[in-house]
C-alpha cells in the first residue's frame, strides 16, 4: 500500500520504535530520509543510519534508558505547505530541539540554514 506521506511515516516509525525500546527500525529508502536521518545523526538524536537494499536502517540512541527524541512534528504536510524565510525559521522547545528544512541548498537544519541564510519549506520539528 501507497503512502500518503513517507515523512509522516518514518517520525511515527521512530516514535513507535523509541516507545518499544527498540534498538534499530526500517524505513523505506529515499534521499530525502536519508539527509533527515544524516542530520538526525549529526545532531546526537540517533546512533547511525545505513542504507540496506530498498531500506534504510536507522539505530536508536538512548541515555540512561530513555529516548533521546521526546518528540517530534511535522509542520508542512502534503495538503498544507509550510515556508518560512530566513528571519521567521523557528527555535523549537526554546532552542533545546531542531527543525529541518528542505532548502535550494539541500536538507538542512534550522540554525545551519540560518547560517547560509536560506530558507525553504519546514518539514518537521524534533526535541
Amino acid at each position: 500500500m501507497a503512502v500518503t506521506d513517507p515523512i509522516a511515516d518514518m517520525l511515527a516509525r521512530l516514535r513507535n520504535a523509541h516507545c518499544a525500546f527498540h534498538k534499530k527500525v526500517l524505513v523505506p529508502y529515499s534521499g530525502v530520509k536519508e539527509a533527515m536521518a544524516g542530520i538526525l545523526k549529526g545532531q546526537g538524536y540517533i546512533e547511525d543510519c545505513t542504507r540496506q537494499e530498498r531500506n534504510l536502517e536507522i539505530i536508536l540512541k538512548y541515555n540512561k534508558g530513555k529516548a533521546l527524541i521526546a518528540g517530534t512534528r511535522r509542520m508542512s504536510t502534503p495538503g498544507r505547505r509550510v515556508y518560512v524565510g530566513v528571519e521567521d525559521i523557528p527555535r523549537v522547545q526554546n532552542g533545546l530541539g531542531i527543525c529541518i528544512l528542505s532548502t535550494p541548498q539541500g536538507i538542512l537544519e534550522g540554525s545551519e540554514a540560518k547560517a547560509k541564510n536560506v530558507g525553504g519549506e519546514l518539514l518537521c520539528e524534533v526535541w
